[in-house]
């Protein structure tokens, strides 16, 4: 049995992580905020950090914030992961931090590069987006009477399950650095994303693309987020919202 702490073991993917490795017998630690007995902020400091990495062999990093804050936490978390003397540290990123020029991404890229030179022995796997992080997306755009998407843009979404699966199953091998990207099994343009979620949800909505501008709009519609060849994933995206909607709209 492996000893084994998460952070943001409470969000979307660490949540999932936990369950994983709990149901193969080891004993995981959830540190997050507000997690007892490990809460911890990691982005204001090391409070109570050494105690959570006390005997822990592996740590999973997928605690992370668009709001900012994540090299600072994980400068933070690797420090004391030294001091700990873990042996592994596994890392979720994001498929495309390296090309296309996002605020986010690029503190993404920091964040492996601070994982790569941090003496530990490390792992990171990219993922492309969650189906449910699109679905929060399509929510908000379908609000007006007219959904609105980026003209010319692709996504690659896959099941959040499925990627805790394999976090798990590297966390649990030896330290293997950067592994292939996972992305979802089908490449799609987002209007067409958007009348499936339209229709799973019962909405009535016109889909209208609308070009945008910039260096991060058309590194999206080269396709610089997507991993064509690391399309692993088995549910698509018609399959998820089916199931989470429970066919609203048929």
């Amino acid at each position: 049995m492996t000893t084994i702490l998460v952070t943001g073991g409470t969000g979307t993917l660490g949540r999932r992580v936990t369950q994983r490795l709990r149901a193969d017998g080891h004993e995981v630690r959830v540190l997050s905020r507000r997690a007892q007995p490990y809460a911890v902020d990691l982005r204001a400091g090391t409070e109570g950090l050494d105690a959570a990495l006390a005997g822990v062999e592996t740590v999973v990093h997928c605690a992370s914030s668009p709001r900012g804050g994540d090299e600072r936490a994980a400068g933070h978390l690797i420090a004391a992961a030294r001091r700990a003397g873990v042996g592994h540290l596994a890392h979720i990123s994001i498929v495309g931090v390296d090309r296309v020029p996002f605020g986010y991404y690029r503190s993404k890229l920091a964040v492996e590069r601070l994982v790569e030179a941090s003496g530990l022995g490390w792992t990171v796997l990219r993922a492309t987006q969650f189906h449910d992080l699109l679905v929060t997306l399509l929510s908000g755009l379908a609000k007006p009477p007219v959904l609105l998407v980026p003209a010319g843009v692709p996504d690659q979404p896959v099941e959040v399950t499925e990627v805790a699966d394999r976090l798990a199953e590297l966390a649990l091998a030896a330290p293997a650095g950067r592994v292939p990207d996972m992305g979802g099994p089908q490449i799609r343009s987002l209007d067409s994303l958007a009348h499936a979620y339209l229709k799973a949800t019962g909405h009535r909505r016109p889909v209208a693309r609308v070009p945008l501008f910039g260096a991060t709009y058309r590194a999206f519609r080269a396709g610089g987020h997507l991993a064509p060849e690391g399309a692993v994933g088995k549910v698509t995206f018609d399959e998820y919202v089916g199931r989470r909607f429970g066919g609203a709209g048929a």
